[in-house]
């Protein structure tokens, strides 16, 4: 496999990266692979990163319960005892320095140590593994949406990380390079404390410092030191001009770089576009507006000359929560400033409008949007860094599903142990022909449905915020038409809000079918999660790709319009995680599993059953390579067919219709045959495999005279050789939602 600068996994032959198009280094050949064991410790699990000195990789902690963490690598492109001396002395010192620094928004170093792999050596550093998306991608998910982060978002995200940087600077550390790769709004259900759904500084640049310094000084044949300057670090456009020209940092760089951060948010640009190139000045006015007092700080953050800057994070704290950027002083209790409203393409009702941040301090069934939907780009992304949009929810009573909006009422909102908490407002007077309460202009049948949708919710213990998220995108993809209005409460959107219960209560029958467990976790599930999954299969020489094959089955019967779609980072993904979570459960217990084996003497072997809609069984044989195969499957066309080799390398069939395979096996190792049920009724199969060791061909025996007789001669019959098998073709299917690792 190939990885880009990003991460991403592509083919072996490939020139661009098939995800982000970024042209591939095909002539540097990875010799860290996911399986291999690093220090005797570390089971790497997969790339996740790629830099200018080394990969970055995910790996478990063995020796900590199989706990992840992510492993950087810096291997010297040249291997003197001198430079691998030098190296590990900077490597330590500056190892030394992130030791000390313990924060719940850094990741805790764990150690350095030295390897030597294929004969080179290596330099490993160990710190904990981080669970969330990079403001990097929750900028590019919401670009895909026509979206941008809000100001009211950005200055959350100010009041969050500026403290962990006022912090690093008191240690005496700058970070050198900021930016919205190396935050990551951490995962809401982190289980380390309340630090759930904050942003995390990751990657700092002492690291790449060294390997820097290392790269310009100390790569002289025979130890010589280079006299050329150190590499100077930073992101062209993030980083301040005097750090890109001499290498100069101090607290005001770091700075400087997170109000470039801020700039790229709130307005989907590039550093480079936000500059005018003729005088170099900053010009990030014309995309976007902003108070003016925010709009003050961000260019003083931004001033040419380091003097004119914010010289400590506390300075810009201050500033921040002075009274005059107080939006509560500005704006009267009934009205909100656009800018501070969450960015949106479309205006939805509170019926279809996407449920509040999915706090654990929130209550659930009693909070609302004032009209105004809040669309997230991921449902595992819970709580964005300043979702300040918080203070348009109020506690209204809400009955059963949806989230119904109520005009002219907010609430406020305020910090609690490193989340929020809304605190409910008084309401205005109402007035005659504006009830206080929401569900006053409902029929008693609309108000007993709801209340069944709550009910059956509950008892399936599906997280609410979740469930509107999930509803929300059904109904829309049902109802194109309704994404550009907003559903009010009175009786000329009583169609359409029965449509939207309606879809509710099917949703809610389709997700029946999972597991209490999966059930409760609809919405937590990441990336992370699935290389648990491949790890557990992988372990009982499975490999991920089958498990999906059981996953989608089970997920496709019940919503079979997501076929072909790309729905992993949607609502509706997490269903799917959902499902593929049973279907390992269902692995690992046996009840979809079984490993077949030849009786002795024997080279064929079968097994049978009856598959349930949307049902599947994996079954694996270790054979040899060499070996012909056949395969045959007795079962109606419904009952799809996948045939993997050990390595995972070949689909010899997937998810197909073809009953017979044959050919020749090109390795050794467990090869896998998953069957799966599309049909709608209880179908069986048996599943018929031999493999048998390559014959030689028969030779012709040589004709031997035959004696005189005066009876009539008897004919010895000529033995051709034996046919050659040709190998069934390969049957390729549709790729599978998830691109197995």
């Amino acid at each position: 496999m190939l990885y880009c600068s990003k991460g991403h996994e592509n083919p072996a032959a490939s020139k661009f990266c098939l995800h982000c198009g970024e042209k591939l280094d095909t002539g540097v050949q990875q010799s860290i692979q996911p399986g291999m064991s690093l220090g005797e410790r570390y089971l790497v699990v997969r790339q996740i990163g790629q830099g200018g000195f080394g990969r970055t990789y995910l790996a478990e902690d063995v020796n900590r319960f199989r706990e992840l963490c992510v492993i950087k690598e810096f291997s010297p492109q040249v291997q003197t005892a001198y430079v691998l001396q030098k190296a590990e002395e900077l490597f330590q010192r500056e190892a030394t320095v992130l030791y000390k620094l313990q924060h719940p928004q850094i990741p805790r170093f764990r150690e350095l140590f030295r390897s030597n792999l294929g004969g080179k050596e290596y330099l490993f550093i160990v710190q904990d593994y981080v669970e969330g998306e990079t403001y990097r991608s929750l900028l590019d998910a919401r670009l895909m949406q026509g979206m941008r982060f809000s100001e009211a978002e950005v200055k959350e995200l100010l009041q969050q990380i500026l403290p962990v940087l006022d912090y690093i600077h008191s240690m005496g550390v700058i970070h050198r390079d900021i930016s919205p790769d190396n935050l990551i709004l951490r995962n809401p259900s982190y289980q380390g404390g309340t630090q759930g759904g904050l942003p995390v500084l990751i990657d700092f640049g002492g690291v790449k410092q060294v390997a820097a310094t290392v790269a310009s000084q100390y790569y002289q044949p025979g130890g010589n030191i280079s006299s050329s300057p150190a590499t100077l670090l930073g992101k062209i456009g993030y980083a301040p001009p005097e750090q890109m020209q001499t290498g100069i940092v101090e607290p005001h760089s770091d700075l400087y770089a997170l109000a470039v951060t801020v700039l790229v948010l709130l307005t989907g640009k590039q550093p480079q576009e936000l500059i005018d190139n003729y005088n170099l000045t900053w010009q990030w006015r014309r995309e976007v507006n902003l108070s003016p007092n925010f709009g003050q700080i961000l260019d003083r953050m931004l001033a040419p000359s380091p003097s004119e800057r914010y010289q400590s994070a506390k300075q810009v704290m201050l500033a921040l929560n002075s009274p005059i950027n107080n939006p509560a002083t500005q704006f009267p209790s009934t009205e909100f400033p656009p800018t501070q409203l969450p960015p949106q393409p479309e205006k939805t009702s509170a019926t279809v409008a996407v449920s509040p941040p999915n706090s654990p301090t929130q209550p659930r069934e009693t909070q609302t949007v004032n009209n105004t939907p809040i669309n997230y780009s991921s449902p595992t992304q819970g709580w964005t860094p300043g979702k300040i949009a918080v203070a348009l929810l109020i506690t209204v009573g809400v009955v059963g599903a949806g989230v119904w909006g109520v005009n002219n009422l907010i609430g406020s909102s305020d910090r609690s142990n490193g989340g929020l908490t809304t605190t409910p407002t008084a309401s205005p007077t109402p007035t005659n022909n504006q009830p206080t309460d929401p569900l006053a202009n409902y029929s008693p049948e609309e108000r007993a449905r709801k209340e069944r949708l709550q009910n059956r919710r509950q008892q399936l213990g599906i997280d609410f915020n979740f469930y509107v998220n999930l509803v929300n995108q059904v109904f829309w993809d049902r109802n194109p038409s309704a994404r550009g209005r907003s559903l009010s409460n009175g009786p000329e959107d009583e169609a359409l809000r029965a449509k939207w219960d309606e879809t509710a209560a099917e949703v809610l029958e389709k997700l029946s079918p999972l597991s209490s467990d999966s059930r409760s976790k609809l919405g937590t599930f990441t990336a992370a999660e699935r290389d648990r999954w491949k790890i557990a299969v992988n372990n009982i020489n499975v490999g991920s790709r089958s498990l999906y094959d059981l996953g989608d089955a089970a997920f496709f019967r019940r919503f079979p319009e997501q076929r072909g779609k790309n729905f992993v980072d949607q609502p509706i993904g997490q269903v799917w995680h959902g499902f593929v979570n049973d279907k390992l459960n269902a692995i690992l217990a046996g009840s979809a599993f079984k490993k077949l084996a030849f009786e002795s003497g024997t080279t064929s072997t079968k097994a049978g059953g009856i598959l349930k809609p949307g049902d599947g069984r994996v079954f694996i044989a270790n054979l040899a390579k060499g070996q012909r195969l056949e395969l045959r499957l007795d079962a109606n066309n419904k009952v799809l067919l996948s045939a993997y080799s050990p390595s995972g390398s070949q689909r010899f069939l997937e998810d197909s219709t073809q009953r017979n395979l044959s050919l020749i096996l090109p390795e050794d190792g467990f090869y896998e045959f998953v069957i799966a049920s599309s049909g709608s009724t209880d179908l069986g199969y048996t599943l018929n495999i031999s493999a048998t060791d390559p014959v030689a061909p028969t030779p012709t025996p040589t004709p031997t005279p035959t004696p005189t007789s005066t009876t009539a001669p008897t004919e010895t019959p000529t033995l051709a050789p034996s046919p050659t098998l040709t190998p069934t073709p390969t049957v390729t299917a549709t790729p599978t939602s998830i691109p197995t690792p």
